[in-house]
């Protein structure tokens, strides 16, 4: 069978690099063209990035000559960790031109006709590429924040089943999610950053779209923001984060019975019996995210 040809925007970066890491020797990709930033372009992989991962640079890319982050590339679907403040465009440029681009950035997620995806929780938002069909097959798919991918895994049952009203969150974030050189030595050691700029933000925006409800001709509801926002620091720690979350204000009293949640699962996140309203979500946000499946990007 012949493997999807990958291509790799932000490949010496940190998260570049830990996609060629789980893309080697993968069954189904191949790792086909690298891009980078001026530095980099023009050498072979190996001598252009500054390995950080544990293990080495994988044999299959180390020759490869890393190019500009501009179409046209020789790849199939493009991965893309660019930073932030140049991805939007580039990513907008490469899906113009008919790439499948899956995205590890932020300025796509909210973009109505991009989909926030947690296969595990909303994989029916795919429906949003339909618009895309006559476009030339280029489109944009985002993932989320690494703290709300498991805040809505969390929360998605629950929201299913019976509503969630408003949420409780959390966030300990390593410091592997401040990149690299990332937090400064003097600022961590012996001590909690107890702020993480525009985190908390995006763990209630973005939990809200993942759990929002897919509706033709709907727009995309701006509900009011939390009353108590997620809370985000960043303790020394060098890998993994810690998350906490719950809902708040539960529906029923300390006296009153429990009744079991039979396992009902709903691709659309709607709640059983109520099906002009879908799961609400995010953190203390008390109205459903929609989606209006919108014009291909």
């Amino acid at each position: 069978m012949r493997k999807i040809r990958v291509g790799i925007l932000g490949a010496t970066g940190t998260v570049g690099q830990r996609f060629l890491q789980l893309l080697e020797q993968h069954p189904q990709f191949a790792v086909t063209a690298l891009a980078a930033s001026d530095r980099s372009q023009g050498k072979p992989y190996a001598a252009a990035c500054a390995w950080r991962l544990p293990g080495a640079v994988p044999d299959a890319v180390r020759g490869l000559v890393v190019q500009a982050p501009e179409p046209p590339l020789d790849c199939d679907v493009v991965f893309s960790s660019l930073p932030s403040d140049i991805a939007g465009p580039v990513e907008t440029r490469f899906a113009r031109a008919g790439y499948r681009v899956v995205t590890n950035s932020s300025p796509h997620r909210m973009d109505d006709a991009v989909p926030l995806l947690i296969p595990e929780v909303n994989p029916d938002h795919l429906a949003l590429l339909d618009a895309c069909k006559g476009t030339g097959g280029g489109f944009i798919v985002a993932n989320p924040n690494c703290s709300t991918v498991m805040i809505a895994l969390a929360l998605a049952p629950l929201a299913a089943r019976f509503g969630v009203e408003a949420v409780v969150a959390t966030t300990l974030q390593a410091l592997s999610g401040a990149g690299y050189p990332g937090v400064a030595s003097l600022d961590i050691t012996d001590n909690v950053v107890p702020f993480i700029a525009e985190e908390e933000e995006k763990i209630e925006r973005e939990t809200r779209k993942i759990l929002g409800s897919l509706r033709p001709g709907a727009a995309h509801s701006r509900a009011r923001r939390a009353r108590s926002p997620p809370a985000a620091a960043r303790p020394r720690r060098r890998g993994r984060h810690v998350h906490q979350c719950g809902p708040d204000r539960p529906r029923w009293s300390p006296g009153a019975p429990l009744r079991r949640a039979e396992p009902q699962h709903d691709p659309r996140g709607r709640r059983s019996g109520d099906p002009q309203r879908g799961a609400v979500a995010g953190a203390g946000v008390p109205a459903p995210g929609r989606l209006t499946p919108g014009v291909c990007v």
